[in-house]
């Protein structure tokens, strides 16, 4: 799919699958880069590796957030290609990353089936708009192949979901465990989950989402499988009610500094570094920058028009 389509497919319903867009030579570094993360299937299944029981008993316990310790992970989640989507689809060059995680899963580690649900809650102080000038774009990047029965997304377009009110947020299948009563948690939906659309695809899959599209994770059932994957966020720049992170909380950290030294202007304007040409870069701040970061090429900022 190209980014035309994927804008097409975005408008229409929500969501875009756009299957092997990161091509393989793009992916390799990152991929190799995952053993510094998490433990490989082998390594998880056998026991062999002592990070294991880190990832057991909680669907979200294979989360790393940014910066990760793999740089070529946290490079891949700011990938020119993963940029020109964003872009394509949010209509302006001018974003932020506002979230970026990545996520282990292993066959029989947790129970990773969902209820169908929207992100808002911890993606925004507000609502889903929309009105384009608004919306945000989540994306699940597949850093290897995840067929059915590792667990891919699963979505529904909006063109059935578009009159439901911003609660509940969460719908089941069916009754059975839910408090109908719940303010965010509402009676059973099995109409929804009957036009669900799975995502499953090979590496290098991205799948784009508004914060209003329902879509759940699901089981894995392959023995011995593992699943890796990154979840991004990415918002216009002057929406700043989309949020989930401060990066600058975390701008101390080892993997930061390993981060910004490799990353490009266009990358780090994600996080909020301003672009050449800014007023904020004199000879102070330079002189400055040039101390805490001392392997960062200062040159594209140093330029003066």
């Amino acid at each position: 799919m190209d980014l035309t389509n994927a804008s097409r497919a975005w408008n229409r319903h929500g969501f875009a699958v756009l299957p092997g867009y990161l091509p393989e030579d793009v992916l390799t570094p990152a991929v190799a880069d995952l053993a510094s993360m998490f433990p490989s299937a082998h390594g998880f299944h056998d026991g062999s590796d002592p990070r294991r029981d880190r990832f057991v008993g909680d669907e979200f316990a294979g989360i790393d957030s940014f910066p990760f310790a793999g740089t070529e992970v946290a490079l891949l989640a700011v990938h020119d290609l993963l940029i020109d989507l964003a872009e394509e689809l949010l209509g302006s060059n001018d974003l932020r990353l506002y979230t970026a995680e990545a996520w282990a899963k292993y066959t029989g580690a947790a129970d990773y089936d969902q209820h169908l649900h929207r992100d808002y809650l911890n993606h925004t102080l507000l609502v889903p708009s929309s009105a384009p000038a608004f919306k945000q774009v989540e994306m699940f990047v597949f850093l290897d192949d995840v067929p059915e029965a590792l667990g891919p997304p699963h979505l529904v377009s909006r063109t059935h979901t578009r009159d439901i009110a911003a609660t509940p947020n969460w719908f089941p299948d069916g009754e059975s465990g839910q408090d109908p009563a719940a303010r965010f948690r509402g009676p059973g939906r099995p109409d929804l989950y009957e036009r669900e659309v799975s995502a499953a695809g090979p590496a290098g899959t991205v799948v784009a989402f508004e914060l209003g599209t329902f879509h759940r994770g699901t089981g894995m059932a392959r023995p011995g499988g593992a699943r890796f994957s990154m979840h991004l966020g990415y918002r216009r720049a002057d929406n700043e009610w989309g949020q989930r992170y401060g990066w600058a909380l975390r701008s101390h950290e080892p993997a930061w500094y390993r981060f910004v030294e490799r990353a490009s202007p266009r990358q780090l304007q994600l996080f909020g570094f301003p672009p050449p040409g800014h007023a904020f870069w004199t000879d102070e701040t330079l002189a400055g920058m040039a101390l805490r970061y001392p392997d960062l090429d200062l040159s594209p900022w140093r330029y003066r028009p």
